[in-house]
């Protein structure tokens, strides 16, 4: 493979969002259970061995696939392109970076996609041709009061940060806020496409893997809506963390389980990115805050824990360890370290700073 940090001759493709994410699961009754009957994710399509779900705004065929499989996994994070040309864009992008690359009609509803195995080993699809569906922002009978309207971002693990995101930038994503080090090594970034935080974010550990799937809801109290349904429903052992703030983003959040433990999260209020000069949000690596603005403690398995990916024939992708001796003694997880640097009293953040 060719060097993956260089930008390829062939110009990338015009992303438009994250769309949709394809997970495998074990018990198809039991996920929807938890999607369904509890976050109230709308049914799209229904077969033996797939479910296709969609947010309450959507509209086009599914944001969400739960398909029955042998082992728990990510099948695809998949984008949608501005039109089908941009999906030849991505397949010539991803042929010059000497990656697999396949055509085809890979789900329900999505027509003359590509999929790849990118450079960090993730199962990535673009797509442009997908089938309507009837969004149902208006249809305030069928919501819940934690009503999920749109799919917003996901989140992913790789062992080498630095170079992830500069693929991504090559890939056309913009930085909008990264955690660094005072030697200005980068260990976590979050990535955008639509103007919003992020579309995805890369985050360090062993990887390739999925840390998380989030889904936007309208306000903070949706999500204390959810946090009492799952208490009512004796499910609140699904609660991984939250509900809180997060430095990094702003945003209110709420992470869960699911029944073969994917993480998801439920969040809020993150704010614009989409002006060209939009200021890079560095954090200092050293300051709690970034992941927790009240300062809750994170619990280890958010550190620890993570969905593994499948390669296009649906075979466990091989886990790369993170071995950079500068993490040695000090725990890394989704956004960073987990410490505080005694007697620093600088603001854990500097706006401004331009990538």
């Amino acid at each position: 493979m060719s060097d993956y940090t260089k930008r390829p001759e062939a110009p990338a493709p015009d992303i438009l969002r994250c769309a949709y994410m394809e997970l495998v699961v074990t018990d198809l009754e039991k996920s929807r259970n938890f999607y369904v009957d509890v976050l109230n994710l709308v049914v799209t399509k229904e077969t033996e061995d797939a479910i296709y779900l969609r947010s309450a705004e959507e509209f086009i065929h599914h944001n969400l696939v739960l398909r029955k499989g042998p082992e728990a996994a990510v099948a695809a994070f998949a984008f949608r392109v501005r039109s089908q040309d941009e999906v030849e864009k991505a397949a010539a992008f991803y042929e010059e970076l000497g990656c697999e690359v396949r055509r085809g009609d890979f789900v329900d509803g999505v027509r003359n996609a590509v999929r790849v195995v990118d450079p960090l080993g993730f199962p990535y699809e673009f797509f442009f041709e997908v089938d309507h569906v009837e969004r149902l922002a208006w249809a305030y009978d069928r919501q819940a009061p934690g009503e999920l309207v749109r799919l917003d971002h996901f989140n992913q693990v790789t062992p080498d940060v630095p170079n992830a995101i500069k693929y991504m930038e090559n890939l056309g994503f913009r930085v909008t806020e990264d955690i660094k080090d005072d030697e200005g090594t980068t260990y976590a970034a979050w990535v955008r496409r639509k103007p919003t935080v992020h579309d995805t974010a890369m985050t360090g550990g062993d990887g390739p893997r999925m840390h998380h799937i989030a889904f936007a809801t309208h306000e903070k109290h949706n999500i204390l809506a959810i946090c009492d349904k799952l208490g009512a429903l004796r499910m609140s052992d699904q609660i991984e963390r939250g509900p809180g703030r997060h430095g990094v983003s702003n945003a209110f959040y709420l992470y869960l389980r699911d029944p073969d433990g994917h993480r998801v999260e439920i969040y809020t209020q993150d704010y614009w990115t989409g002006d060209p000069d939009n200021p890079v949000v560095t954090w200092d690596v050293h300051d709690n805050q970034r992941r927790d603005w009240w300062g809750t403690p994170v619990v280890p398995s958010w550190y620890t824990d993570a969905s593994r990916v499948l390669d296009l024939d649906g075979n466990l992708q091989p886990l790369v360890e993170r071995t950079d001796a500068k993490e040695i003694d000090v725990t890394i997880g989704a956004d960073g370290f987990s410490y505080t640097r005694k007697g620093d009293d600088e603001k854990g953040f500097k706006l401004g700073e331009q990538i």
